[in-house]
């Protein structure tokens, strides 16, 4: 058999093994949240919308979530404002929340314009839209951090709208409080309470790490799949720290709160998407509940 016709199988192949896949997932809701280097890389940027584009084109419903943090940070030195943290996170006064809005309102059409690029219908909103995410203001071991909101509530029905009408929905993650006014809001937060509300098959974070590991400081100490139990002991033990914490404490919320699997994946990897979700082999960490086995196609 000649070079030419092998490598026509092998695509073939690679299409057969997508399918039991294809055929578990069909018509269910998978919401990515969508940040770090896959958001600034142009070349990944458009890989990612690629791959969700196409989980939309072979039936499933995804739901897009985006942050926004190393273009709000650009933006703020930008304009000369000198950035603040208490604790890790970036405290939000009225200007900062200003400044942030309107970066995040601009990184929301430019995903729209790339998805509408490739054919299919998308729509962006903001957590204001309709009432989509409704907070309360968030501290930080009881301290102010301005304008940051936890999410008490989500609309999903606005969301079950748009995805009955053939829409890909983009979620920019901002809100308001019972008294309308607007607040930031953690866009892993953000994502894991929509991933509830719509009691998701799927919640996938595009990070800049390959996964949870044992041991941070040596790779090979990956683990490729996680149960919710083995998460705690790992924390307990003090094996996760950084910003793998709150991660980690959000998956367990959001499979404890209906959402099927959990996927922590390097989106610096092209198309980390496709093959996690298609292949039998996957990448990056998946969080299951206890007792549950990985899904296999084989």
């Amino acid at each position: 058999m000649d070079k030419s016709m092998q490598k026509y199988l092998d695509k073939a192949e690679v299409l057969i093994e997508a399918l039991p896949y294809i055929q578990r997932f069909n018509r269910k809701v998978i919401v990515v949240k969508y940040g770090g280097s896959a958001m600034v890389d142009e070349e990944l940027k458009k890989q990612v919308i690629e791959d969700v584009t196409l989980l939309k084109l072979v039936g499933f419903k995804p739901i897009i979530v985006h942050g926004g943090g190393k273009e709000i940070s650009r933006w703020v030195s930008k304009v000369g404002m000198e950035p603040k943290f208490i604790n890790g996170l970036r405290v939000t006064d009225e200007a900062t929340m200003e400044l942030a809005e309107m970066v995040l309102g601009k990184v929301n059409k430019e995903l729209v314009q790339l998805v509408q690029g490739l054919g299919v219908r998308a729509i962006g909103i903001s957590g204001k839209d309709g009432g989509l995410l409704k907070v309360t203001k968030k501290y930080s071991g009881g301290e102010d951090i301005g304008f940051v909101g936890e999410v008490q509530e989500v609309n999903a029905a606005i969301l079950w709208d748009l995805l009955e009408k053939d829409f890909l929905p983009i979620v920019c993650p901002v809100g308001l409080d019972d008294k309308f006014h607007t607040y930031n809001i953690n866009a892993d937060d953000a994502a894991c309470a929509i991933a509830r509300a719509m009691n998701a098959e799927k919640l996938a974070f595009l990070t800049d790490i390959e996964g949870v590991y044992k041991d941070p400081k040596n790779p090979e100490t990956l683990i490729s799949e996680l149960q919710i139990s083995e998460a705690r002991n790992l924390m307990e033990e003090g094996f996760i720290g950084g910003g793998m914490l709150p991660k980690l404490n959000n998956c367990i919320d959001a499979i404890e709160n209906g959402v099927s699997r959990v996927h922590i994946l390097d989106g610096r990897i092209a198309h980390c998407l496709l093959l996690e979700i298609f292949t039998n082999k996957g990448i990056g960490t998946a969080i299951l509940r206890d007792g549950e086995e990985m899904y296999s196609a084989k």
